[in-house]
């Protein structure tokens, strides 16, 4: 008999809740572990075996052979690709990233030092773009095809259609050329004379603000749709019926059952925001984990690319199953059918 389902006293069998939810999360886990396995071999294969001896594109035509034989010996690529692969994913699971080419750093300190930059530029690109667009979008929905609605879609278009570069471009020519209210192009640090909490916030102030404009003109759209949607359910016209109050209908039904379709929207947001700060931590000049992609790929330190851009795909990925867990959290429904 299949895990979770038992015989009751009258003979059928019955689910139980616990054991189908569980499988449910293990499949996803295993389809989480699946995909970076995949993404791991395609990130190997592009980077570390089609251009073929990768100590020669590092150095360049212009390198000696002694100088490409002694890279091709520190990178160990005298091993077969398979062997070379396998140490790469022990490496990556253990922490041993290799060291920098380019900077003779190992490159777990180096991602170490750029992730406190990009991962609170993120979240507060996320935040800021989950206010603006809970906030038009529940606006739009409630005065629907009103004046604010058709404002507030057209202020989302707006902020779709703009190029976050360009708009950093212009946040920097009129906060920090003309008006002076902050300095672009300078990061301080979370702590020390200069840095602290206050200083590093405002220097990320700007570039999240240019990360969230796009997010929040989709994440709008998306809010305002879900929140329509439910809101012609038979359920949320019987409990006005009963004399619920708006705040009540809106809080304790429609988003409850909103919040599904805007989840996966945020998820696949707050992925596009760390694969997003290559450009704006580049035009900002902020030390994050975009700007040493960029740096990497100039200096051909293909070691880096290749750790960073796995790691960037795990966290994507990790994203991706933490909303799946969380769809089970927040819908009885997928929690029924997982039972069934």
């Amino acid at each position: 008999m299949p895990p979770g389902i038992a015989r009751c006293a009258s003979g059928r069998r019955h689910v139980s809740a616990g054991a189908p939810i569980g499988y449910f999360l293990a499949r996803r886990f295993a389809g989480f572990v699946a995909t970076l396995l995949v993404a791991s071999i395609v990130v190997f294969t592009v980077l570390d075996v089609l251009p073929g001896n990768i100590a020669e594109v590092m150095l360049g035509e212009s390198a000696t052979p002694e100088s490409v034989a002694a890279l091709s010996a520190k990178l160990g690529l005298d091993r077969p690709a398979l062997v070379r692969y396998g140490d790469w994913i022990e490496g990556l699971a253990t922490g041993e990233l290799g060291t920098s080419v380019a900077y003779d750093t190992p490159i777990a300190a180096l991602v170490a030092e750029r992730l406190v930059v990009t991962v609170p530029l993120a979240l507060m690109a996320m935040a800021l773009a989950t206010a603006l667009a809970f906030a038009l979008g529940l606006l739009a929905a409630a005065r629907h095809h009103r004046g604010g609605d058709v404002g507030v879609m057209a202020t989302s278009q707006i902020g779709i259609a703009v190029p976050n570069f360009w708009f950093a471009i212009l946040l920097i020519w009129l906060f920090a050329v003309k008006l002076h209210w902050v300095s672009a192009g300078f990061f301080p640090g979370w702590s020390g004379e200069e840095g602290g909490v206050g200083p590093a916030l405002r220097a990320l102030l700007l570039p999240a603000i240019a990360l969230a404009v796009v997010q929040a003109g989709v994440l709008t759209r998306v809010v305002r749709s879900a929140v329509l949607d439910v809101m012609r359910e038979d359920f949320v016209r019987t409990a006005r019926a009963k004399g619920a109050s708006p705040g009540r209908v809106m809080w304790g039904h429609v988003m409850r059952n909103a919040w599904v379709p805007v989840l996966t929207v945020m998820g696949l947001q707050f992925a596009n925001l760390l694969t997003g700060t290559v450009v704006i931590e580049n035009v900002f000049s902020l030390p994050g984990l975009g700007r040493l992609v960029f740096q990497a790929i100039s200096n051909r330190d293909l070691v880096v690319v290749r750790n960073v851009v796995m790691l960037l795909a795990a966290m994507v990925v990790a994203i991706n199953f933490a909303v799946d867990v969380l769809y089970v959290v927040i819908d009885p429904r997928l929690r029924a059918r997982s039972a069934r």
